[in-house]
């Protein structure tokens, strides 16, 4: 049963993705006409398309490959004027679909290699051992005499995981520290925003902590054949 619904799903991709190609090469062959037949083509078909809507024809239902394409056409041209067949919202809603698979996509991590079983074993058993360690004094034993490199957060992270019970000192918790340094503490922040034309803007933030005022930001397109692209 499960093999039959995998060869169903990989012929439903292939199908799509052939639909779609042949949509761009037609793009393309498109692309190179003159304008003037483009025009005269487009109206032509516009008439055709109001005999249609004048006898009430029913229309089939778009597939995957009807949709992506409309979707990735319709930031070129004014689409409201042209769109007769599917409602507004519906194109919209294609729209966020694509780019929810876009960005889906997108943000698969590729993630580091997990430490191996026997190191996350001696990272628990250093903080047993010396409950004055924090993740920075296991990381720097662990490179210096072992010569094993791991970072602290991952340190950290695996202590969390089964690791020992610590009570924090209240007097150095990281809410009292903020609580007294709030004024004198910037806050920065570097992530991506996916706009509506699928195009990633790397965007830079400074904030005051104290007041949580913007002191600063900038924004800047991904450069073509950027890597984070």
């Amino acid at each position: 049963m499960s093999s039959s619904v995998s060869f169903s799903a990989v012929v439903f991709c292939l199908r799509t993705l052939t639909l779609a190609a042949a949509d761009l090469v037609r793009l393309v062959a498109l692309a190179a006409r003159p304008r003037a037949a483009l025009v005269a083509e487009n109206l032509f078909q516009r008439k055709q398309l109001a005999l249609l809507q004048e006898r009430k024809v029913r229309l089939r239902r778009a597939d995957d490959s009807t949709r992506w394409i409309m979707a990735a056409l319709s930031p070129w041209f004014a689409w409201r004027d042209a769109l007769v067949n599917v409602q507004a919202d519906t194109l919209l809603r294609w729209h966020r679909q694509g780019f929810r698979l876009f960005w889906r996509w997108k943000s698969k991590a590729a993630g580091r290699p997990h430490v191996p079983k026997n190191l996350q074993a001696l990272n628990r058993e250093m903080a047993a051992d010396n409950p004055s360690w924090g993740q920075e004094r296991i990381a720097d034993e662990l490179q210096l005499k072992l010569g094993i490199r791991v970072s602290p957060p991952t340190v950290a992270k695996y202590l969390r995981r089964g690791g020992p019970v610590r009570t924090p000192d209240p007097e150095q918790r990281w809410l009292n520290f903020g609580h007294n340094h709030a004024k004198i503490i910037v806050a920065c922040d570097f992530f991506v925003v996916m706009p509506a034309t699928f195009r990633i803007l790397y965007v830079f933030v400074l904030m005051e902590v104290g007041t949580r005022r913007i002191l600063s930001g900038v924004a800047a397109a991904a450069v073509p054949g950027d890597p984070g692209r």
